[in-house]
């Protein structure tokens, strides 16, 4: 089964009253695709486990720019799930199903700071606590709530906490490049066609640089192929960052990762200035990934000049993605499976946090 393919339908049938089971309780159809349920008179319950193969897990999964009076939805490690402000303007998140007949409530619009079911106006609060039901003012509205999801609005972005009905074992770790008050934060949003694990790892691989990126990120690097590259590693509580060591000179850029899937890139801008870019591979199922690019910068701060460091970033990053979109279908393997050398080793301890992820 790959991760984040189709959750698992776990159908409990009650019995018929003359206890004979139907031999055939599917068929499939002439494409071979998912067959239909026939010849069952029975009830269903239907259990869907969410957030498969990426459970407990503090991410972003959007911009703070892309949320505004609208509901957002976003798609999850195969999980649907909608995000909408307030009347504050304070973000919340909830699985994207109506409690009531289960269509999205991406759908609706947000009213008086609640959201609203398009089926039948059923409004929701940002805890998920339904707050009116119309035709039954009668209804018990308690017994009535949609999925809350713990939610979070820090350094650009938008986090959610990845179990329902369960408290964050600790809180998300955004970089503090992007917390500082001092920075302009500029960003968009992308699809990869490919699974999140080959992206982060893409973006924690510096001796890429001077091929995929020559002409831009890469372009001090092309002089030094033949020189030795290292890299200079230290681990935290949340990930690993490092430098880039030529020829035993450190280079004037250095990267974290924050696990399990947020990475940063600090680039040179001069005395006094910081200029970065901090990555997001968000899972959206086995084979696609949504990646948040986030910039920031110090100087040039007027919202007129976005527009420059966007076209850089975009241009950068849609290198990365025709590369690591050739990669094959699936997670990154076991170390084992691909030949690895020294500058593969903050990728390599990656990918056994990333797996153990995936098999929890």
């Amino acid at each position: 089964m790959r991760p984040f393919g189709r959750p698992e339908l776990f159908f409990v049938f009650a019995k018929q009253n003359d206890h004979r089971a139907d031999s055939r309780a599917f068929e499939r159809n002439r494409e071979g695709q998912a067959g239909i349920i026939h010849n069952m008179t029975s009830d269903i319950q239907i259990h869907v486990s969410p957030f498969v193969g990426f459970a407990r897990q503090w991410t972003p999964v959007a911009l703070s720019s892309e949320l505004r009076g609208r509901p957002l939805a976003v798609t999850v490690a195969a999980t649907d799930v909608v995000l909408f402000r307030d009347a504050k303007g304070v973000a919340s998140a909830l699985i994207d199903r109506c409690p009531h007949r289960s269509v999205k409530l991406s759908l609706g619009r947000v009213e008086d700071g609640c959201l609203t079911c398009p089926f039948h106006g059923w409004k929701f609060a940002g805890d998920g606590a339904c707050t009116d039901v119309p035709w039954h003012p009668e209804a018990k509205r308690d017994a009535l709530g949609a999925t809350p999801l713990p939610t979070r609005e820090l350094g650009g972005m938008l986090w959610i906490y990845t179990a329902i009905d369960e408290q964050p074992r600790d809180e998300p770790s955004p970089p503090a490049e992007v917390l500082a008050p001092d920075v302009r934060l500029f960003g968009e949003s992308f699809e990869w066609r490919a699974h999140w694990t080959r992206a982060v790892e893409n973006m924690v691989d510096d001796s890429h640089l001077p091929f995929v990126h020559p002409n831009s990120i890469g372009r001090g690097m092309r002089r030094s192929r033949d020189a030795t590259l290292a890299l200079d590693v230290e681990e935290h509580p949340w990930g690993w960052s490092w430098r880039a060591v030529v020829d035993g000179v450190a280079a004037e850029w250095s990267a974290e990762l924050r696990l399990p899937n947020v990475s940063l890139l600090r680039i040179p801008a001069g005395p006094g200035k910081s200029l970065g870019i901090c990555f997001a591979a968000v899972p959206v199922d086995g084979e696609r990934a949504r990646i948040l690019q986030l910039g920031y910068r110090s100087f040039l701060r007027s919202p007129a000049f976005d527009w420059i460091f966007r076209a850089i970033n975009r241009r950068v990053l849609g290198e990365d993605k025709a590369i690591v979109e050739s990669s094959p279908v699936g997670p990154v393997p076991h170390a084992s499976a691909e030949a690895s050398v020294a500058t593969d080793v903050v990728g390599l301890r990656f990918r056994k946090r990333a797996l153990a992820i995936i098999r929890s």
